[in-house]
């Protein structure tokens, strides 16, 4: 038999590879869906490229690459016969019969479930199958790439290094924890140190419940030590940090192992000392708490989640949830919303299978596969399945265990497409929580560089802007035009229709900690939306504004209008401001935002008549006498913000690395500074002292060109583009930017970031500088904006579908938290006319959809009948 299967394997053989350092073997997840080794056909690896494939795509790979000998993974999953051991974490051990390197499925309770693997190879196109293990029958080679394959780490666990945020551990001091029975019970709110008066940066000792100041985190927060200190006289190992507590977990630090560390049993450790994470998010009329109200984002967590509610789980297409994979909710939301619009689900999902037949040999780093293997996903009903008769009856005898019973919705892993998506970008790739807003952005961009020669569905977004800018000393005007994807609308407090309410509680606020009581009832400012959209045409002064009619620096008024009406709108509330240790922080706001609206009085005009448009002509490029010593010794130094340096200087940055942020960002403030900095800290020059980009090359001169004047009306100044540059952006792309923005420098920041970078592309838009704008269909725009309304490059116009401006809302993201760097999203989307959320994996019918709590608002274009 042993000589019958070499011989077999011989013309294989060629064809069968050991996997080597740097080789990733996907044996947990198919390249074209969602199969895994626990569904019911496994999963196949190939023993040449090491891809995973269902049953169902399989054969497309046999027949495309003709490998033909593939390793079948089979993992039983069965439940325990003795019944559940109890709840808690999922432990990670293995069972005697799981020997694949695979976590054990998060989908069920490890306690309760056994697993038992079973590998084979596989012969196409004959299907001959030859049980592993079976080391005496096989040639060496074989047995060797078979046994590297079964120990080889999963790709998933191959890439998470690659990120530069290390992947937090569960503490060996969890499960063993001894905690007194002092009594302690800890209120929710008013807490100050116990060996000082510091009310931030507390942490609850998990042993004794002492609350103390910390110095020691990574944070960087302020604090006196004290929590150290406790643990060095006492050796009570594990703390939770006070203000991150939250229904889904806390931040926790190790004492004894020196490092950020995870809690599985954190909610039973909290309410040893009367904090019950589940009851502060299910409410407090009746729990624990009633005596003390909670914080304002529980509150915010309880509303959003609707928690407490017995809401109706719903299965089928367009009803599958997506598992969090650790702070990776912002994709999950995004990627839902994305796919309830036909246009995305037609492009990828209604070209299916022409994609996966095109796709390249490694269809996991195609980005039109990944999203058509996401869409299929969640849109097909494969993977939302109602459960079976007796399982529903087994959910009501543990309905007493449970206010909700989610474990029949396991939902789908979008991993492949979040390493595809995040690759290279220092924030997506990471494990943090992250900007929703930042991440629909990035996942337009992607669509547009992935979409050349294609129909590109994010053109439903697109939309132009008219910005009107009047001189306020000779009244001329310019107008010209942007593209845009968002409107980003402020939370004005001032316009609250609560201001007395408000005014009321901060008093009681301010009475209940000068006399250490509990906080009042917290309230919310309530906003009118139509304050936040006024803010979107309401004058706004242009700081440093140059008059091309009077030559010099004027007063300037702008404002904005729409030149074209998306097919579908998104609205951002911009509810995150900075605080003073510079984390974002977020607005405890309501805003009463509309099922329905009508923008169509807010279309642009144009030029009116009587209006006198100011000179194209641009301010002169002014440049140092001496380019060589450009020291900032002397007084003839470049303005800069010195209280913004001061600013950043005391936060124990360079003195000279300061200067250099504020300079190279425009006296912008302290915050883009701010920003610079944490960019470039890594450079070898970053604490020398400024030098002038005078010493850049500044490009061809008026002079130098045959059209003289007519070359330098049609760029931006040389000042801002070298500003740009030393950020370390194409001169190109720099350029690019100033005029799709009227030469704004933060919104060309902006725009850099939010816009592919295609070189080719921008050098053919310097190029036209040389030439006479293209006729338009938009006659109101000026002939030096022809790029802000192509700025892909295409002479005919920017690709927008203008219509009617009267929308329907049809879907919203909520964030929980109190910033964007923490915290929870989900999203609720309005499908065949009722309101659903997506929770993560959790999917069910809304019954009262929170859309005052919105943070990215989704409308879809009415027909004009």
């Amino acid at each position: 038999m042993a000589a019958d299967l070499g011989e077999l394997l011989v013309p294989y053989m060629p064809t069968i590879r050991v996997p080597r350092t740097g080789d990733r073997v996907f044996k947990s997840e198919c390249a074209f869906s969602f199969d895994s080794p626990e569904s019911e056909g496994g999963l196949y690896v190939c023993m040449n490229t090491f891809l995973g494939f269902g049953r169902e795509h399989v054969e497309r790979h046999y027949r495309k690459t003709g490998q033909s000998v593939y390793m079948h993974l089979k993992r039983h999953v069965k439940e325990k016969a003795t019944g559940a051991a109890g709840g808690g974490a999922i432990p990670r051990r293995r069972n005697g019969k799981v020997f694949l390197d695979l976590e054990l499925n998060r989908d069920f309770n490890g306690e309760d479930y056994e697993y038992e693997d079973e590998a084979k190879l596989v012969i196409f196109p004959d299907h001959f199958e030859i049980p592993l293990p079976n080391i005496e029958e096989l040639p060496a080679l074989v047995t060797i790439a078979c046994d590297a394959v079964l120990n080889a780490p999963s790709a998933y666990k191959k890439q998470e290094p690659e990120s530069w945020e290390e992947e937090i551990q569960v503490s060996r001091h969890a499960r063993s924890l001894r905690q007194l029975d002092n009594g302690v019970r800890i209120p929710p709110s008013g807490w100050k140190c116990q060996k000082c008066e510091m009310r931030e940066n507390l942490w609850l000792n998990l042993t004794d419940a002492a609350v103390l100041c910390g110095k020691w985190f990574f944070d960087g927060s302020g604090g006196n030590g004290h929590a150290l200190e406790h643990y060095r006289e006492t050796n009570y190992p594990l703390a939770v940090k006070l203000d991150t507590i939250t229904p889904d977990g806390a931040d926790i630090y190790s004492f004894e192992e020196e490092e950020a560390v995870l809690d599985p049993h954190v909610s039973e450790h909290l309410s040893h000392f009367g904090i019950d994470m589940l009851q502060m998010q299910k409410g407090t009329e009746n729990g624990h708490h009633t005596d003390n109200k909670p914080r304002p984002w529980v509150s915010e967590w309880e509303v959003i989640q609707e928690s407490g509610m017995k809401l109706k789980e719903v299965y089928g297409s367009g009803y599958t949830g997506i598992k969090n994979l650790g702070s990776s909710c912002y994709l999950s939301t995004v990627m839902q919303v994305l796919f309830s619009i036909p246009d995305f689900q037609r492009m990828y999902v209604g070209n299916l299978q022409r994609i996966f037949d095109y796709s390249p040999l490694d269809p996991t780093q195609d980005f039109a596969t990944q999203m058509a293997k996401l869409g299929h996903g969640l849109l097909s009903g494969q993977y939302s399945k109602p459960p079976m008769k007796s399982e529903l009856i087994e959910q009501v005898m543990k309905e007493e265990y449970k206010v909700l019973n989610w474990h029949q919705q396991k939902g789908i892993s979008a991993r492949m497409l979040k390493a595809l998506v995040s690759r290279g970008h220092p924030e997506f790739s990471s494990n943090r929580q992250q900007d929703a807003h930042e991440f629909l952005l990035h996942m337009i961009n992607l669509v547009e560089r992935n979409s050349a020669g294609s129909e590109n569905p994010s053109d439903v977004f697109r939309f132009l802007v008219e910005e009107r800018v009047q001189c306020c000393q000779t009244r001329r005007v310019r107008y010209t035009q942007r593209v845009d994807y968002c409107i980003q609308l402020p939370a004005p407090f001032e316009a609250a229709s609560n201001r007395e309410e408000l005014l009321a509680y901060e008093v009681k606020r301010k009475e209940a900690e000068e006399n250490m009581r509990p906080p009042p009832e917290p309230v919310r400012a309530r906003i009118p939306f139509t304050a936040c959209l006024q803010a979107f045409t309401e004058p706004e002064n242009v700081p440093d504004f140059w008059s091309s009619a009077l030559q010099a620096k004027s007063a300037g008024v702008k404002t904005s209008r729409f030149a074209s009406f998306p097919e579908y709108l998104v609205v951002q509330i911009k509810k995150f401001t900075f605080g003073v240790d510079w984390v974002p922080k977020k607005l405890d706001v309501v805003i009463d935002v509309p099922d329905f609206l009508d923008l169509n009085r807010l279309r642009a005009t144009g030029l009116q008549a009587g209006e006198e448009e100011l000179p194209d002509l641009m301010p002169p490029i002014v440049l140092p006498e001496d380019t060589r010593d450009n020291s900032m010794s002397s007084l003839d130094s470049p303005e800069i913000d010195e209280a913004a340096v001061m600013q950043l200087a005391e936060m124990g940055f360079p003195l000279e690395a300061c200067r250099k942020a504020v300079y190279y960002t425009g006296n912008m403030g302290p915050e883009m500074a701010f920003n610079w900095i944490i960019a470039h800290m890594e450079e070898p020059d970053f604490a020398e002292p400024l030098t002038l980009p005078s010493m850049i090359d500044p490009g061809p001169s008026a002079g130098d060109s045959p059209t003289g004047a007519a070359l330098l009306g049609n760029s931006p100044p040389e000042e801002s583009i070298a500003i740009l540059t030393s950020m370390g952006f194409p001169r190109t792309h720099s350029i690019h930017a100033l005029k799709a923005t009227n030469n704004n420098l933060e919104r060309a920041l902006d725009w850099i970031f939010t816009h592919p970078e295609e070189e080719e592309e921008s050098d053919a838009l310097s190029d036209m500088a040389d030439t006479e704008p293209n006729d338009n269909a938009f006659s109101n725009a000026n002939s030096h904006s022809d790029s802000t309304l192509s700025p892909d490059g295409d002479a005919s116009g920017p690709r927008v579908k203008d219509g009617p401006g009267r929308y329907e809302l049809f879907a919203f993201i909520s964030h929980m938290g109190a910033s964007t760097m923490s915290g929870h999203y989900v999203c609720h989307i309005k499908k065949e006319g009722r309101w659903v959320i997506y929770n993560d994996h959790k999917v069910c019918l809304s019954e009262r959809p929170p859309k005052d709590l919105g943070y990215v608002y989704f409308y879809h274009r009415l027909s004009s009948s």
